[in-house]
């Protein structure tokens, strides 16, 4: 686990920080874009007599789009550029604010919300190929590092702006500030689409590279993308049940008062943020990176159920969620090398928008299914098992990030012996 992730002689780029900065920026708006219409419940249960069920049904039918549209726009990524698939997710997110600030029903706002999944499909097969093919490899680890950081801002934003501004002139101003900033993401995508256009490469030796090229499908065929897939499930459906539910979890388990238990939320999202900042210098130290991502999951595991106990002292768990986000987004780098490594032994370069396009649906997966799942243990009163659900998963990801590493040793036995076969 001490070997460097890559040479301290590999070369730089002098355009690394631009890519770096205008992927961050379209990646902190798809993310902002996550919390519009949730942050803004509370003004359209009113306005349109919505039940809780109606309203979580956006947000449900959000991921489901977003899901089954991100594995289809990782083939559009690899056939028509990144640059272009990711101003086509920018401005299908402006449709979206632009159809919620004129809606006049409920129909309005799941049209709204699916135009939404529908243009956060794109970014993460988008961004990937553009980080990879343009970043220096030396800066990988930072550059997801940013990524990741990006995101997580863009989820800190949303709620304070959609609150505050629906507050003071109302929510469909607020959807129309949303529209807005969506319009400066893609003026910004399509006026430096110079920084993102990348040639895919023409050709990548190799056996692996030659069953590629001779289905679009072959991805699926290689058990690192299936463990990759079953990993972000996994992780992602403990984050997005701590999202959802961590206030009204620590309000009954710790008797915290709501804001408190929100403030406590909160931090949880900001040590995750410096834990994908800590997590890039991580990231390129270390090349084991399933090793490394295991060791954090577990530590975070940890962390979920000395919380579960509801032994510790009520003034412990915020600093306790803290050190909890501070693991699991430490390890959101070498993830994501984790996923580039699977791809890059196999299939090169060609397939970057397939695999990460198909693998990172996985995360939508989980964050629909997650309040599914650990809702109706909510409606019975068994709010400690959210913090065990979290803590299960998080293990289940830890199997799945060991197995990634093993079955790239076996997915790259088997490309080395395919030529000699074929002798």
């Amino acid at each position: 686990m001490n070997k460097p992730a890559f040479s301290v002689a590999a070369p730089v780029r002098a355009g690394d920080f631009q890519v770096m900065s205008l992927v961050g920026f379209a990646h902190g708006t798809s993310h902002f874009f996550h919390l519009v219409i949730p942050s803004l419940f509370p003004w359209l249960m009113s306005e349109f007599n919505l039940s809780f069920t109606k309203a979580g049904t956006l947000t449900t039918g959000f991921f489901v789009v977003s899901g089954i549209g991100q594995a289809a726009a990782g083939f559009a990524v690899d056939r028509y550029g990144a640059q272009r698939v990711l101003s086509a997710g920018l401005a299908l997110l402006t449709l979206s604010a632009l159809a919620l600030a004129s809606a006049q029903g409920y129909p309005a706002l799941v049209a709204a919300a699916l135009l939404a999944g529908a243009g956060n499909a794109v970014f993460h097969p988008a961004d990937f190929t553009v980080l990879n093919r343009r970043v220096s490899p030396a800066r990988l680890g930072h550059a997801f590092s940013a990524h990741g950081v990006a995101g997580n801002v863009g989820w800190g934003v949303a709620p304070v702006m959609m609150a505050g501004i629906a507050s003071a002139a109302g929510w469909r101003a607020a959807a129309l500030s949303a529209a807005g900033l969506g319009l400066v993401a893609f003026a910004s995508v399509v006026l430096l689409r110079g920084n993102l256009s990348a040639p895919a490469p023409a050709h990548a030796a190799g056996a692996g590279h030659a069953a590629e090229r001779s289905s679009p499908f072959a991805f699926l065929r290689v058990g690192a993308v299936w463990m990759c897939f079953f990993f972000f499930l996994a992780s992602t459906m403990g984050v997005s049940a701590l999202q959802n539910f961590a206030p009204s979890v620590l309000n009954h388990v710790y008797g915290l008062p709501l804001t408190a238990a929100a403030s406590a939320l909160t931090i949880y999202l900001l040590g995750g943020a410096a834990g994908i900042a800590a997590g890039g210098f991580l990231a390129a130290r270390y090349e084991a990176h399933e090793r490394v991502v295991a060791v954090l999951l577990v530590m975070s595991a940890g962390m979920a159920l000395v919380l579960a106990s509801g032994s510790v002292p009520p003034v412990t768990v915020t600093p306790l969620m803290a050190v909890f986000g501070f693991c699991t987004g430490t390890a959101t780098p070498s993830r994501d090398l984790l996923v580039r490594r699977a791809a890059m032994d196999r299939f090169g370069q060609r397939s970057f928008g397939r695999i990460y396009g198909f693998v990172y649906s996985g995360l939508d997966a989980g964050l629909s299914v997650a309040p599914v799942l650990f809702g109706p243990l909510l409606d019975r009163g068994m709010f400690p098992s959210v913090l065990y659900g979290v803590a299960l998963f998080q293990g289940v990801a830890v199997v799945a990030a060991l197995r990634v590493g093993h079955a790239r040793v076996e997915s790259a036995a088997a490309a080395a012996v395919q030529p000699d076969s074929r002798a």
